[in-house]
């Protein structure tokens, strides 16, 4: 293989962690730490509140992950949350190291993981932007060079010389990711630290690191539950699942195969219970377990049709006033609407059936996902999430050809109505 062309290289790379064992700590607790339990006691540096049945179990983060990335590729990384992602990318970046497993970086690594990520906070933003440029290896006249750059593209020209400390979660960002995004670096890793800055610093920064990608030869790592985004910037994609890279490819089918992970072999009886969570843990006191598409041997309707589902929970005490509610999202997992069936009481504990209709009246052609869930509304006007599930089931809706998705969108609303039409005197 040409190294030349190389920016990363990984071979089994894999990361174990103990849980509920924190690093770190003196001699004289570890030494605590192991009498106690050597006599059978309570750990005494053990944080309060910690499950010590899991206590000491082992857990893989990365379970063996060979990969290899050239030169100016723009590559996401996307999975369920607790896949690895954000793993791979502290070790990349060298914030942690690997358990087992081989990497080979050719270039400088400049990251964004998290808000702030090394940053002083005592220090200024003009003062960060010289430790960054020096812990890169650049000279302070390198560094001089682009601080106009640097500060121009982070709109805060007016506070770069105010301690970091006193910014605000989007000033963070901004700075940072000028930093990371002008210095010289030859591999840019990303996490999805963008969603904190607006909408249009977001557009900023996406057309940012694809001008660096292409024109100026880096490598981006960019890794985001926002499908548009890794659509408009990444020409590669990499699905992660439980610490393993599952696919590696075209982009529209790595988000494909995303969108449809975990969903159940049939497609009109779904076990809940795999994928389902309580909002509190068991103080919520609803757990939902199973769901049917009722009426259907494959789950596709036409524009006009009701889908009619059967929703089985176990109430496990007295509930009032607990309210379904199916969010409708797109292949971008962006919500499209909400449909939200009457408030129910569960007079006491046990099982539960309800059946709702769910109508797509509005609804116009499209492959569509549902998260389910059970709310329950409060007293302050605010609602409680009970249980819920995310990508409970997929399902489409027909239409015809002369529908484009781009230019009108998922839903069809009610023609409106011309009120009036006056026509304007021409001014003298």
């Amino acid at each position: 293989m040409d190294n030349n062309n190389l920016a990363i290289s990984m071979q089994g790379v894999k990361k174990q962690y103990t849980l509920g064992v924190i690093g770190g700590t003196t001699l004289q607790r570890e030494l605590q730490s192991w009498w106690a339990k050597k006599r059978g006691r309570e750990d005494p540096n053990m944080r309060i509140g910690t499950d010590t049945r899991l206590y000491g179990q082992k857990f893989w983060a990365l379970r063996g992950i060979d990969l290899t990335i050239r030169q100016g590729e723009r590559v996401g990384i996307i999975g369920a949350n607790g896949a690895g992602k954000s793993t791979l990318l502290k070790i990349l970046a060298r914030v942690t190291a690997p358990t087992e497993g081989e990497i080979d970086i050719w270039g400088r690594v400049s990251s964004l993981l998290e808000v702030g990520t090394g940053f002083h906070r005592e220090l200024t933003g003009r003062e960060n932007i010289y430790m960054n440029g020096a812990i890169l290896g650049m000279s302070r006249a390198e560094i001089d060079e682009r601080m106009e750059e640097i500060i121009a593209f982070s709109e805060v020209g007016e506070f770069i010389d105010t301690p970091v400390k006193r910014y605000s979660s989007g000033m963070f960002v901004r700075l940072a990711f000028a930093v990371a995004a002008h210095l010289n670096s030859e591999i840019m890793i990303m996490d999805e630290v963008l969603a904190v800055g607006d909408m249009a610093f977001q557009r900023k920064c996406l057309n940012r690191m694809q001008q660096a990608a292409d024109e100026e030869g880096k490598t981006v790592l960019y890794v985001s539950h926002n499908m548009t985004t890794i659509r408009q910037l990444c020409a590669r994609c990499i699905v992660l699942d439980q610490g393993q890279v599952i696919y590696d490819g075209d982009v529209e089918e790595a988000i494909a195969l995303y969108m449809n992970l975990g969903l159940e072999e049939n497609p009109v009886e779904i076990d809940l219970t795999k994928r389902s969570f309580s909002d509190k843990g068991l103080d919520a006191g609803i757990a939902l377990t199973h769901l049917s598409i009722m009426d259907k041997m494959s789950p596709v309707y036409k524009t006009g049709d009701d889908m009619k589902l059967c929703i089985s929970l176990r109430a496990l005490r007295k509930v009032e006033g607990s309210a379904f509610r199916i969010t409708l999202v797109n292949d971008t997992a962006v919500p499209i609407g909400s449909c939200w069936a009457p408030a129910v009481d569960f007079p006491e504990a046990g099982e539960y059936a309800l059946t709702v209709r769910v109508p797509l009246s509005y609804m116009h052609r499209g492959v569509f996902y549902a998260n389910v869930s059970m709310v329950r509304w409060g007293d302050n006007g605010g609602n409680r999430i009970l249980d819920s599930v995310e990508r409970a089931f997929r399902f489409e809706v027909e239409g015809t050809d002369y529908w484009a998705m781009s230019g009108r969108g998922y839903m069809r609303l009610p023609d409106g109505e011309i009120i009036d039409v006056t026509r304007k005197e021409a001014e003298e």
